[in-house]
């Protein structure tokens, strides 16, 4: 029986979250109709820039992602402490790149827009009086909830996509399956995993030979700009680990993460027998994970994990909060993700 969005995502536990969402019955997101001959190439495009673009509105960074024929892989974190950062300004300003939002927040922001080229100037009651300035208030709160809620960037990254594909196929009714899928990334063990196993989703499926040719995936992004010592300032940046105070960012070094989805690539193809190489950066020994175990998990996880995922102690402190009876994943994730 599906769970209601909130008991699947608890910020206190974790701000990271695996999101997948599929194509209804025979519609294609990407890829090739073998009884038509038509392509959907072009609409991988389509996502990626929109998944990209929405990371600039609203408090969610993309950690990993992958665009497959008939559905998509987001590993998301929710930044929590920039929303509330956020200015009553910003806040609006943001909300109107994607809505009209109401009159009165049209009128603020002209007003705001208008002054901006001004010296600063206070509003004064004669622009807005307490009242509106009041609803005006909370209507941005509103808007800051929702620009760091999953729910609202996952929808606005679905809805924007299937209007488009509905226009293009001339046709009406759901593009996607009634709900996106997303869960709870409670550790390091679990966010490193799901990344790896989103980011060689191609090469699993056989669609490409190495990340590096993996087209519309993260990890060909990373691997693009790290050959320039750089990161792509549109996905979430990895810090490593400082040992100081955490740094906004995934925690580990990018140097040993893309050489440990380069290796294990090599070895999860279906039609290449491969073991792991004993030369692994340390990120696995780090996490205590087995290298048996870690090809399972970068081949399986979807399968092998349903719902939150993490060690025992954090899905014990997950279904407290959440206040649930049963832990989920408890078995899979003492026998896997050690």
């Amino acid at each position: 029986m599906p769970q209601p969005r909130k008991s699947q995502i608890s910020l206190i536990d974790t701000p990271y979250y695996h999101c997948i969402s599929r194509c209804v019955r025979r519609a294609f997101l990407c890829g090739v109709d073998e009884k038509t001959g038509m392509s959907y190439e072009h609409r991988r495009q389509w996502v990626e820039d929109r998944l990209l673009f929405l990371t600039q509105v609203f408090a969610i960074d993309v950690c990993a992602f992958s665009v497959m024929s008939n559905h998509t892989h987001i590993v998301l974190f929710v930044d929590e402490e920039t929303n509330n950062a956020w200015t009553t300004d910003e806040v609006l300003t943001r909300w109107h790149k994607l809505f009209k939002g109401t009159l009165l927040t049209q009128k603020y922001l002209s007003f705001i827009n208008a002054q901006s080229s001004n010296p600063p100037t206070s509003i004064k009651s004669t622009d807005f009086n307490e009242s509106e300035l009041l609803t005006i208030e909370r209507t941005a709160q509103v808007y800051r909830q929702r620009l760091m809620n999953i729910s609202w960037f996952m929808r606005v990254l679905n809805e924007g996509i299937a209007r488009e594909a509905n226009k293009e196929d001339e046709c009406t009714g759901h593009f996607w399956e009634g709900r996106f899928k997303s869960q709870a990334l409670l550790d390091e063990a679990a966010l490193l995993s799901c990344m790896a196993y989103v980011d060689l989703n191609p090469v699993r499926a056989k669609a490409a030979s190495t990340p590096e040719t993996s087209d519309f995936t993260s990890i060909k992004q990373r691997i693009q700009y790290a050959l320039n010592k750089k990161q792509p300032n549109r996905l979430m940046p990895f810090v490593g680990d400082t040992g100081k105070e955490p740094l906004k960012g995934v925690p580990f070094e990018l140097k040993d993460y893309l050489e440990l989805v380069d290796i294990t690539g090599k070895c999860i193809r279906e039609d290449k027998a491969g073991h792991i190489s004993e030369n692994l950066p340390n990120i696995l020994s780090r996490l205590n994970i087995n290298e048996d175990n870690w090809l399972i998990i970068t081949k399986q996880f979807t399968k092998v994990f349903h719902g939150a995922v993490g060690h025992e102690h954090v899905l014990q402190n997950f279904s407290d909060n959440q206040q649930r009876k049963r832990r989920p994943n408890v078995s899979s994730c003492k026998r896997l993700l050690a």
